[in-house]
Order: C-alpha cells, then structure tokens, then sequence
C-alpha cells in the first residue's frame, strides 16, 4: 500500500467518526457520542468551566443531560471539514451548524469553529482534543457573535 492510499484510508475513517458523532447528537445518543474518545480526552467546549479532562470530559450523565435539554434531534452539521494525518497522529478543524428547538421553545441555529485532535490507539482513531469555540465581539462587549453564517 503506497503511503497516499494509507493517508486517504485514515483521512475516510476519521471523516466517518466524525459524521457518525454528529449522527449520534441528532440520535441523541451519548454512548455513541463518547464511544470515538480516549479516556484522557481534553475538551475546551462551549459550556464552562475552561477545559474538561479524562473521566469529567466522559460524562455521559452529562451528555445526556444536555440532550434532555432539547425538544425533539439536535442537527449537526459539519461543513468545510479538512483532515490532516501524520502516521498515528490527525487533527481536523470544521465549521459546523447546531440546530434545533430547547424544550422552552427556543429555535437554535448556531454556527461554531471545531478542532479535534486524534491519536490511532491499538490500530483505531481515537478523540484526544477537542475545542469548539465561537467568536466574541471585540468593541468591548463581550458578547459572542451567535448570528454569524459561512
């Protein structure tokens, strides 16, 4: 196998894991969400506090949580996905869109920047980082920039 088929045999899985992550949020199926992430997983997420790490990063109750918070599929959206593979190590950064409805009512269409970070582990990707962030308005404010669309 040339070292090209090898790269774009890594490059094909590690898009599938990630598509299947985001199938799994419209699922809302925490299992399936966790189940691509090594158990030493750094997660800098939208949510506070700064970073998640290991066991608390894993929390399923947690995911699933934040599932019941939604009424009905989270829709995820990957767009603009661009992988790089070196040997056992990848990363991947995306523009993605959320959307669906709280259980309060609230329609949420929410674009985001994402990174993750992969290791191959006994011959698998596995998430080792991720980081979802969302631009913040620098007049002073503060505020994050939610309206903002590729």
């Amino acid at each position: 196998m040339t070292t090209d088929h090898v790269r774009t045999t890594d490059e094909t899985r590690i898009r599938e894991l990630l598509e299947d992550r985001a199938a799994a949020t419209a699922a809302r199926d925490a299992r399936r969400f966790l189940a691509p992430c090594a158990p030493d997983l750094v997660d800098f997420n939208l949510a506070p506090p700064l970073q998640y790490r290991g066991p608390r990063a894993l929390d399923r109750k947690a995911v699933e949580d934040w599932y019941a918070t939604w009424e009905g599929p989270v829709e995820v959206s990957l767009t603009q996905v661009e992988i790089t593979v070196g040997g056992d190590v990848a990363f991947c950064h995306s523009i993605n869109r959320m959307r669906g409805t709280k259980t309060d009512g609230f329609e949420v269409e929410l674009w985001s920047r994402a990174t993750v970070g992969l290791r191959r582990i006994d011959g698998n990707w596995r998430i080792t980082h991720t980081h979802s962030s969302v631009p913040f308005l620098m007049d002073g404010s503060g505020r994050a920039a939610l309206d903002l669309t590729p």
